[in-house]
């Protein structure tokens, strides 16, 4: 099962490591994991997808709860929330076959922002669904290279989660 956690932590140097730290002590694989200065300078959140049973995730979740660092975890997986990636693919792109890649980055609301002679750069952000499927439409032209962010995710609502249910 895999599981996102929205985690706030003090906007501190070290913090990411010691989260990571948690996590490799204890054997834990991070599927994704993105961080970022929130609305307040001093906050970052962290968007973590983990997979593991119900046991591990409870586990992971009262580990993080006990570092100094961190303010709050949430498990947002079965709450309404948004979430996101990004993706930039660089692919094969011949003069001869350039229209069909344009007409399938259309189809998914992405950009080209690299044209060389003989290879593009394509950026689309979506839900993983998305994302898996573009990366999967253009893989007949030759994927050169391939580089995705991790999930970012953010609860619905008027709702923050620096207030404690």
């Amino acid at each position: 099962m895999r599981s996102t956690l929205s985690v706030l932590v003090e906007n501190h140097p070290g913090v990411l490591a010691r989260v990571a730290g948690l996590f490799s002590r204890r054997g834990y694989n991070i599927d994704s994991l993105s961080v970022s200065r929130t609305e307040d300078p001093t906050i970052s959140r962290m968007t973590i997808v983990v997979e593991g049973d119900e046991v591990v995730l409870d586990q992971v979740a009262k580990q993080l709860r006990k570092l100094v660092d961190v303010i709050r975890v949430r498990d947002i997986t079965n709450e309404p929330h948004v979430d996101r990636e990004l993706i930039l693919i660089k692919v094969n792109a011949e003069s001869s076959r350039r229209g069909e890649i344009i007409q399938i980055v259309e189809i998914f609301r992405g950009r080209i922002v690299d044209v060389g002679e003989t290879a593009c750069i394509v950026e689309v952000t979506g839900d993983e669904g998305k994302i898996n499927a573009i990366e999967n439409a253009l893989r007949p032209f030759g994927i050169i290279e391939l580089v995705r962010t991790g999930k970012v995710a953010m609860q619905r609502g008027s709702q923050t989660v620096l207030v404690e249910d």
